[in-house]
């Protein structure tokens, strides 16, 4: 039987100050003044034609992300903040993420933002080279970089993450451990350590960089996974590394199969309804022209099949290094545990999967064949 799970809020703000090459997020490049004040009323009007979604939950986590949110004033964010709270309850323990860029207009806003209501800065540094910085297009230097980081440090952002990069274009191993070293040196509470993936429709895919050797990229990850435990950093999911058991709630509540309300410019949401028993994905306009013109801006709403339930969950869950609760399961996807053991008894014998009568157990061999785990569900 399908049970309500937390809610979270995704606000998607979609400009930047130039488009990264790499980059295949849904951003638009800044070309004239922003709108802003006309796109938090059309975020406003997003959540209030999502109001009945929320089915009496208060909103645990919000995430805003981009594009570059910190674009926009604090002054802009706290009204929402407090329109939302109107629409729908902001718990008050509630974690505030804002994306961030370093770079001397925005990190001198940064305690306006903490006193606006954000709870949490992401920074995308990306890296602490210069040179490296220059290749993946960003418009700060590594000094802005270490700058902003302090800054945030300094306006009380005891939640801080610092979005790094490794297998950039030409990175030699040295250099993706001093990008790392930087990072830990600065002492965030989290920190966000992924390899660079060549997306279709990027400048990238059209044009690619010299990347390292696979063989190197594994040289990276595992000696860079070391250096950050022997800091303190613990792994949590596949790139995200806390200190002090402060991973990212709002992440937490995607992977563990939550659900969340998108809004803006092509966000998505995840939407259970018990009583029908049906999962909902919806999708939002995904051009800024259009979703301020539009009324309607819903573009999608689909139920999830009950056939790819169970892929879709253990897809969220295998992000995680943590026990899968079977009654969480249950509750989330309304499966039987028993519906699927068969599935998943071939990846139990391979020790990809371990089990015991409460929880599955994803093994070492399963976190680094996750794909062939999860094509035993398809």
């Amino acid at each position: 039987m399908l049970q309500l799970p937390p809610l979270s809020l995704y606000i998607h703000i979609p400009w930047c100050v130039k488009k990264c090459p790499y980059c295949d997020f849904n951003s638009h490049q800044k070309k004239q003044d922003l709108p802003e004040a006309q796109y938090i009323e059309a975020l406003i009007e997003d959540l209030s034609a999502d109001k009945a979604k929320a089915q009496g939950r208060e909103i645990s986590t919000i995430f805003i992300g981009g594009g570059t949110p910190s674009l926009f004033s604090a002054s802009s964010f706290a009204y929402l903040l407090e329109r939302i709270h109107s629409i729908i309850p902001i718990s008050p323990s509630a974690e505030i993420t804002m994306e961030a860029n370093p770079g001397t207009l925005e990190y001198d806003s940064f305690a306006a933002y903490r006193d606006a209501g954000i709870t949490r800065l992401s920074i995308g540094v990306q890296s602490f080279s210069s040179t490296h910085l220059d290749k993946l297009g960003r418009i700060h230097d590594h000094q802005e970089a270490i700058v902003a980081i302090q800054r945030a440090k300094t306006a009380g952002f005891s939640g801080l993450n610092v979005d790094l990069m490794h297998g950039l274009p030409d990175q030699s191993f040295e250099q993706a451990m001093h990008d790392l070293d930087q990072a830990i040196a600065l002492e965030p509470n989290h920190i966000s350590w992924y390899q660079l993936t060549i997306e279709p429709n990027t400048l990238f895919y059209s044009q690619p960089p010299v990347l390292p050797e696979d063989e190197q990229l594994w040289h990276i990850f595992i000696e860079g996974r070391k250096k950050l435990a022997e800091s303190g950093y613990q792994q949590y999911e596949i790139s995200g590394y806390s200190k002090q058991q402060t991973p990212c709630q709002h992440n937490l509540n995607y992977w563990r199969f939550g659900d969340y309300l998108g809004i803006g410019c092509g966000a998505h949401g995840k939407i259970t309804v018990p009583g029908e028993q049906l999962i909902l994905r919806t999708t939002k306009i995904k051009h800024p022209q259009g979703y301020l013109a539009s009324l309607q801006r819903t573009t999608e709403q689909r139920h999830i099949a009950q056939d790819d339930l169970a892929l879709e969950y253990f897809m969220n869950r295998a992000r995680l290094y943590e026990p899968i609760p079977k009654a969480e399961f249950e509750a989330r996807t309304g499966i039987h545990r028993e519906h699927i053991q068969k599935k998943l008894l071939p990846a139990i014998n391979k020790k990809l999967l371990q089990e015991d009568s409460t929880h599955w157990y994803l093994t070492e061999q399963g976190s680094l064949f996750i794909n062939e785990l999860l094509g035993h569900l398809m």
